[in-house]
């Protein structure tokens, strides 16, 4: 089984561990992982801000890259919902990439979603321990489905202790350009759901998109929380939780 694996623009720049990680966690579920040397963004943040022609331009890039492997595979609801759930209305004017985009968005997935529906992986490689609470990234809950499927690889984990937060499917206020454009509300989101964190008594936040973990991790620290820690779903799973 070939996955083509999108490391995602964030992770890239920001936190490259979640990929070796989100990597790790694939070839346990006996996968081979082939990562496009020349990819760069799916092209959600150019659509979400209107700019079709680049989206386009980024979406036709990224169709012929991964189009050759069994699977997509992404660390983000955001990005894998880009591709699975906006690729055909992008793509709607060109019937031929159009065809192509729904062949490959319909083998494109969240990863926990693929470990669980299509690896089946019975057990993860990482071990982690400590009470934990979970935040429902927007896209993942909402455009992928994402909800059972991190929660029960959690739980194969001797160590972990969940304790759900109150709104934990509320989202965070990151939204990609809306913390931008609207700023204010954007922030009281954010401080809704540092609040709800504090008050699980979790000592670490989990979640599967990483835009959300800059916003919810930079909030906290603006708020004096030093001590809570903010980590990607494949860091735990995987172990590499180590700074």
């Amino acid at each position: 089984m070939r996955v083509g694996f999108l490391v995602t623009c964030l992770v890239d720049l920001m936190r490259p561990r979640i990929g070796f990680a989100a990597i790790k966690l694939l070839e346990a579920g006996g996968a081979e992982v082939y990562v496009p040397p020349t990819q760069t963004c799916c092209g959600q943040p150019a659509y979400n801000s209107g700019d079709r022609a680049d989206a386009l331009a980024l979406a036709r890039k990224l169709v012929a890259e991964f189009e050759g492997c069994d699977y997509l595979v992404a660390p983000s609801g955001s990005c894998s919902g880009m591709i699975r759930k906006h690729y055909a209305e992008l793509c709607k004017d060109d019937a031929a990439l159009l065809a192509r985009a729904e062949a490959l968005a319909a083998r494109s997935y969240e990863l926990t979603d693929f470990l669980v529906r299509v690896l089946k992986l019975p057990s993860v490689p990482g071990t982690f321990t400590g009470t934990i609470t979970y935040h429902d990234s927007c896209a993942g809950l909402r455009e992928m489905g994402v909800k059972t499927q991190p929660r029960k690889l959690l739980a194969t984990m001797p160590g972990v202790t969940l304790r759900e937060m109150n709104d934990a499917e509320t989202c965070c206020g990151f939204g990609g350009t809306f913390s931008l454009k609207y700023g204010e509300i954007s922030t009281a989101m954010v401080d809704s759901k540092c609040w709800n964190i504090s008050d699980s008594g979790a000592g670490t936040v989990v979640l599967g998109d990483l835009g959300c973990m800059l916003n919810i991790e930079g909030r906290l620290r603006r708020h004096g929380d030093n001590t809570t820690r903010v980590l990607h779903v494949a860091e735990v799973l995987s172990g590499s939780t180590e700074d």
